[in-house]
């Protein structure tokens, strides 16, 4: 009987696995998302390595805002939608600011709230403001967003399409759990 039981427990690990997938969504390792609500289609890394998400940006200044640290920034990337070349400047609370730790050394960068639209869900997400100018994908999704997101299968690209509407689920940050909680 014993036997009969360990040789049943991969099957049940595997439906097990399977049924969990059901609840939540596979992303692969790139895929397309849009900045919302300006709708700009932009490929996207998503990689377990880093906590806090990055999105490219350029011209990052802090300055205050009826007292509270803001930061304006801008967003130069292709949009892959149209194929063409888009520039937009934002202005955004600062979150938080981290020090990211790595080969060259350690950085400070501000952390905004921006909304993603992934699959047909739009979720509030915290990024770090990076220039990645000389990255192939101009957002990183690190493991923070992806613990909001579902799984990540890293055999797969481009699973789902960004297809967010008015009518759309909103994920905010404050209402979404992390798997954990470290500093960058």
């Amino acid at each position: 009987m014993p036997r009969l039981t360990l040789a049943l427990f991969p099957a049940l690990l595997l439906l097990a696995g399977q049924a969990l997938a059901a609840d939540r969504p596979v992303f692969g390792w790139v895929e397309k998302t849009t900045i919302e609500p300006w709708g700009v289609e932009l490929k996207a890394k998503l990689d377990s390595g880093a906590l806090t998400s990055s999105l490219h940006a350029t011209d990052v200044e802090i300055f205050e805002k009826d007292g509270d640290d803001w930061v304006r920034f801008t967003v130069d990337v292709h949009d892959e939608a149209s194929g063409k070349k888009v520039e937009k400047t934002f202005e955004k609370p600062r979150y938080r600011k981290v020090i990211i730790r790595g080969a060259g050394g350690e950085e400070r960068r501000p952390v905004v709230l921006m909304n993603l639209c992934m699959g047909n869900t739009i979720y509030e997400e915290q990024f770090t403001l990076n220039d990645r100018s000389d990255m192939i994908y101009p957002v990183l999704l690190g493991r923070r967003t992806l613990s909001h997101l579902g799984y990540l299968d890293v055999t797969q690209t481009f699973t789902h399409s960004p297809d967010c509407d008015e009518g759309s689920i909103v994920k905010l940050d404050k209402d979404q759990e992390d798997d954990e909680d470290i500093e960058d």
